[in-house]
């Protein structure tokens, strides 16, 4: 059998937002080969089947997440300048019409990780990195004297990540611009007091 010949990129992230608007379960194959432009054999030839097609998706979405995450922080200025801007760009993200508010890696984890222990430890693995990241900018934040030593950087870690997580599930059910701002600027200024 021969291989077929795409665009992996291009294919991972039409999957990625395809399981992003309806979750592993109800997307069907005939929605990942609308969204794809892939035929069915072609799916199963380079993925096996729809389990393998969400395991490349996860990881390109944890690639294009990091990726994402780096370019906030690949200038000079204050770390808690870049960190701002990041969470703003999440809110502009959540405000996007027609794109998914959820992330792939939290949807997949509320709808099928109990259910797989290799989904589950690849989710757990790229959200510990991701809150890591944020850690580690936290951490540079305190050593540079943009932000006081007192609180422990893994805890402003934690509650920022939680923070985002919290607006992303908010947006779903309250997308309201001006409203969304306002929760994500309260949870910088309670990070930075």
């Amino acid at each position: 059998m021969r291989n077929a010949e795409f665009d992996r990129e291009h294919v991972l992230r039409a999957a990625m937002h395809a399981f992003m608007n309806k979750g592993y379960a109800k997307t069907s194959m005939q929605d990942l080969t609308k969204a794809t432009g892939l035929h069915p054999g072609s799916i199963y030839c380079a993925f096996d089947n729809k389990r393998g097609l969400l395991l490349a998706a996860l990881d390109q979405y944890q690639q294009d997440r990091t990726t994402e995450l780096q370019s906030f922080f690949s200038g000079k200025g204050p770390i808690l300048s870049q960190l701002k801007n990041y969470l703003d760009s999440i809110v502009g993200e959540c405000l996007l019409t027609g794109v998914p508010q959820a992330c792939l890696l939290t949807k997949a984890l509320s709808e099928i990780a109990s259910q797989d222990e290799e989904i589950q430890a690849m989710i757990t693995a790229n959200l510990n990195g991701w809150q890591q990241a944020i850690t580690d900018k936290f951490s540079l934040a305190q050593t540079n004297g943009e932000l006081n030593n007192q609180r422990d950087s893994a805890h402003l870690g934690r509650f920022f990540v939680m923070g985002i997580y919290g607006l992303r599930t908010f947006a779903q059910t309250a997308p309201e611009p001006a409203i969304l701002q306002q929760l994500a600027d309260q949870l910088f200024q309670d990070v930075c007091a």
